[in-house]
């Protein structure tokens, strides 16, 4: 019988495919459902490799992945957590209205596709401000929701609108503040229009983490993790402490997914082994 660390010795090597493959998933206590992004499974990894690994390693789904490789999660019994956008992107996104005709066709297209997957989420970026003045940007970001949140609703799938920090990673973002997020939502006011709370971005941009859950939960949709500084593991390494942030998020009564997207410096499925037991509380 092949013992646990002997596994990730030699799933952090070229026999990765048959070792995942070949052995049960490792128990856990489930309360938070978790999922990853491709980065966290190291370089060169197949989208076999990385289904084999979640399936081991106890998570829910893939985060992110592109509707090619839907097939392949669902062969492994796996979620796409977070389905990427479509007709916009991170700095060219919806705060600009005069571009709400053009997204919109593309938009819907991808949410039907993903909602008929069965992705519980899809993202949508609000870009850069490019000078539009932080009231303008809520309300242009507010009237596209407003424009296919019926259709969400319909489908039975979430939009959420990522927050990313301006200081160091995207400049000029314009969702950049817990509290411009959920004044969008505010004015969208649908179950299926939340906000992606990135808890690294926020740490640069404001900190205050568990408070900031604890106070917004119902306008949150989904959640990202990474180390900071550097988006890297979330060990001790660096100066978030996800075990209790994962534990206020369950205790809020969230019922969505937590999705870890980080760059590992480590053995990559053992960095990620330990980022699911930090938040499987």
């Amino acid at each position: 019988m092949m013992t646990r660390r002997s596994w990730f010795q030699v799933a952090g090597g070229a026999g990765l495919a048959g070792v995942a493959a070949a052995q049960q998933p490792i128990a856990r206590k489930g309360r938070l459902k978790q999922s990853a992004t491709r980065g966290c499974f190291g370089k060169g990894k197949t989208i076999e490799e990385m289904a084999q690994a979640a399936v081991r390693l106890g998570l829910k789904g893939l985060d992110l992945i592109g509707e090619k490789d839907w097939p392949v999660l669902k062969q492994y019994g796996l979620v796409p957590t977070m389905v990427p956008s479509a007709g916009h992107s991170l700095s060219d996104g919806v705060n600009r209205k005069e571009r709400h005709d053009e997204i919109e066709k593309p938009y819907r297209e991808m949410l039907i596709k993903a909602a008929a997957a069965g992705a519980p989420n899809i993202i949508v970026m609000s870009g850069n401000r490019r000078g539009l003045p932080d009231e303008q940007g809520i309300e242009n970001c507010a009237a596209f929701l407003n424009r296919v949140k019926a259709l969400a609703e319909d489908k039975g799938i979430t939009i959420c609108m990522e927050l990313l920090n301006s200081k160091v990673n995207h400049p000029d973002y314009q969702c950049d503040h817990t509290v411009w997020g959920v004044e969008v939502m505010k004015r969208v006011n649908s179950p299926r229009v939340k906000l992606l709370y990135d808890i690294y971005h926020m740490q640069i941009m404001e900190g205050d983490i568990i408070r900031t859950i604890r106070q917004n939960i119902q306008h949150i949709g989904h959640f990202h993790t990474a180390g900071n500084p550097g988006r890297h593991e979330i060990d001790e390494t660096q100066e978030l402490n996800y075990r209790p942030i994962a534990q206020a998020i369950v205790d809020a009564g969230y019922t969505g997914y937590l999705a870890h997207e980080y760059s590992p410096l480590k053995d990559p499925i053992e960095s990620l082994n330990r980022a699911i037991e930090i938040c499987d509380v």
